[in-house]
């Protein structure tokens, strides 16, 4: 539900917090929308430790969701039970693709490969959907420098698509600046960095990057296809998504 109003106050309040500290925004953010009412969303991805030990660092307890896809690395869930661990998160929700709807729309898991864009939505777009409903907002470890569709995110954004605002405490960071709290902080580092992997989500799409490619040119690889669907809607088109 598009709602004008609410999108001039994210606009607004995204010049207020512009001289912000990441930190400092979520808690402007929190203490606005309130926290029972907001969900840290996480891949447990290759940048993901520093988002949640921004939210550890304010209060263990926050909720923070992670959406199974069925097809993470792993890597990636051995990864998140050592940050949950290291980070002494206690609200870790882990939600996933309904079993009716995997049973009717890819009972033999392979919808990956001839219609990507509808794996993602009924494995990660109605899966967010739903965990979001009731909730103010969500937090999002979006940054600009990530690739050109991510090169206009502001710190607040209204997300129309479910009547939430999305923070993103990180838009404006560079990967230095991501390098130097990993550092800082001692945080590990997930295991597939060192095989090539910059952008990491489900294994059937991902893959490592080149030398000179950007940060996510490893998801979707040969494809036009380069987000899944959280933070944009995709086109729909006749028979499902594309």
């Amino acid at each position: 539900m598009d709602n004008p109003s609410k999108h001039v106050l994210a606009s607004e309040l995204s010049v207020a917090w512009s001289n912000l500290s990441a930190l400092e925004v979520l808690e402007s953010a929190l203490a606005r929308f309130g926290e029972d009412k907001m969900a840290f969303v996480s891949s447990f991805g290759a940048e993901s430790a520093v988002l949640l030990s921004l939210a550890a660092r304010i209060s263990p307890d926050l909720k923070i969701i992670f959406i199974e896809t069925g097809f993470h690395f792993d890597e990636t869930q051995r990864y998140a039970e050592r940050l949950i661990d290291r980070l002494g998160l206690t609200r870790v929700v882990r939600v996933s693709i309904d079993p009716i709807t995997r049973k009717r729309i890819d009972p033999d898991q392979r919808l990956h490969q001839v219609n990507p864009d509808l794996c993602c939505h009924i494995r990660k777009v109605e899966v967010l959907d739903r965990a979001l409903k009731g909730l103010n907002g969500w937090v999002s470890g979006q940054k600009r420098y990530q690739d050109q569709m991510r090169a206009g995110v502001e710190l607040l954004e209204f997300d129309s698509e479910r009547d939430c605002f999305k923070v993103n405490p990180l838009a404006h960071w560079t990967a230095k600046r991501i390098e130097g709290y990993f550092q800082g902080y001692g945080l590990p580092r997930h295991p597939l960095i060192a095989s090539g992997y910059s952008s990491i989500g489900c294994w059937p799409c991902t893959s490592p990057v080149k030398a000179g490619e950007s940060v996510r040119e490893g998801r979707w690889r040969g494809q036009a296809k380069t987000e899944c669907g959280l933070h944009r809607p995709l086109r729909r088109q006749q028979g499902g998504m594309s």
